[in-house]
């Protein structure tokens, strides 16, 4: 048995909402203990309290989640400053989290730490890893590179960075009852679990492919050994390029024909260099990409088809989402029909769940190494 369940409330009174959100899941899981959940708000919520309303129903839980730019579910579909829960029950399936702390100073050390808590006394590999990073302390691409050598690089890892509203002043992660920050919480899954997963963007390469020359992390300097603002004022113009730089992320390819989004964050004239959300690595092909808002919202119905597509059982039991921030800042009104695209596919009783991230993390393909992502929405497709 594995049952999943959620709870979903957009009243602004934290008690009320917290309440609410808890009596929808209970009423769901008639009688059955969940063993685990993950926990997605709104920034200006009583977090401890809202940690201690869920321990108190369910003493003991694996709990993890973090603050966001919006929340998801198969209730209430898009909305902001809300409380959605997903809680796991089985009977076939184990579930533990852990907790990595002061991931600015030591990130890889941090991914670490969260793994070995989840996996003590464990003897087998799991089988999936959620997690919900810090975003504004931390370098996404560390903490991937700290959980693929800790879990090893076949173990799916999907989830998201905490977010904050779109302020950039302070997220939050949560694990068991606490609140934290600078910190990376994971929820790992073992035993009978299926798990399927997709990314999608829209953004589609515009220019010829060109190789990363010279790059300091998320700063890169050189592009085909020329300067990366000329590289992009060359394709699109110097007007262009100015008036929507953020929008035209570079694709980044490895090794494969598939690519992740690198989105551009700021420039300067001085150096020609361009500074993007997440490190870069040298020698990597890169293309600007375009979108238009069509093709991001199509984008998340392609993911959900691919995850549904690759699914090894006949039909999933529970939906988990996660979608940039970024493109929510494109799309504004339009942000709702993401979901309503995705639940065209979906039985009106299967649960869903998930949030808006500062970038988002997750396998490019079956049985690849995890990536992280800008500008993506992804998909996790769970069931026994």
């Amino acid at each position: 048995m594995f049952k999943v369940v959620v709870g979903h409330s957009n009243d602004p009174d934290s008690p009320s909402a917290i309440a609410e959100t808890i009596q929808q899941c209970t009423s769901s899981l008639a009688g059955v203990v969940p063993q685990a959940g993950v926990l997605f708000t709104g920034i200006d919520f009583d977090l401890p309290l809202i940690m201690q309303e869920i321990q108190m129903v369910f003493p003991g839980i694996q709990l993890i989640g973090s603050t966001t730019n919006g929340e998801i579910s198969s209730i209430l579909e898009f909305q902001q400053d809300s409380i959605a829960l997903m809680l796991f029950a089985s009977d076939t399936v184990e579930m533990r989290a852990g907790v990595g702390l002061n991931v600015s100073k030591d990130p890889i050390r941090a991914a670490r730490q969260a793994v070995e808590q989840a996996t003590a006394n464990s003897t087998v590999p799991p089988k999936l890893c959620l997690t919900f990073p810090e975003s504004l302390t931390s370098n996404a691409v560390s903490l991937l590179e700290g959980l693929k050598q800790s879990l090893g690089e076949e173990i799916p890892i999907v989830g998201g960075m905490a977010a904050d509203d779109y302020t950039f002043e302070q997220t939050y992660q949560f694990c068991q009852d606490r609140v934290l920050s600078d910190a990376i919480p994971v929820l790992l899954f073992w035993g009978e679990l299926l798990v399927s997963h997709a990314v999608a963007s829209g953004w589609t390469p515009i220019s010829p492919p060109s190789r990363v020359t010279k790059v300091r992390g998320n700063v890169v300097y050189e592009i085909g050994h020329r300067r990366a603002l000329d590289f992009y004022q060359y394709y699109l113009g110097a007007e262009r390029f100015a008036a929507n730089y953020t929008i035209h992320a570079l694709a980044v390819f490895e090794s494969s024909d598939r690519f992740y989004m690198r989105a551009p964050n700021s420039y300067d004239p001085e150096t020609g260099s361009v500074t993007f959300f997440a490190d870069i690595p040298e020698g990597a092909i890169v293309q600007i990409t375009d979108a238009s808002r069509e093709d991001i919202l199509a984008a998340s119905e392609t993911s959900l088809k691919e995850a549904l597509d690759r699914y090894p059982g006949i039909n999933p039991t529970a939906v988990f989402l996660v979608s940039c921030s970024a493109r929510r800042r494109i799309l504004g009104t339009l942000t709702q029909k993401e979901y309503q695209l995705v639940k065209n596919h979906l039985s009106k009783d299967l649960p869903c769940c998930g949030f808006y991230a500062y970038g988002e993390i997750a396998p490019l393909e079956t049985h690849s190494q995890a990536k992280f992502h800008n500008k993506t929405f992804v998909t996790l497709l769970m069931g026994e």
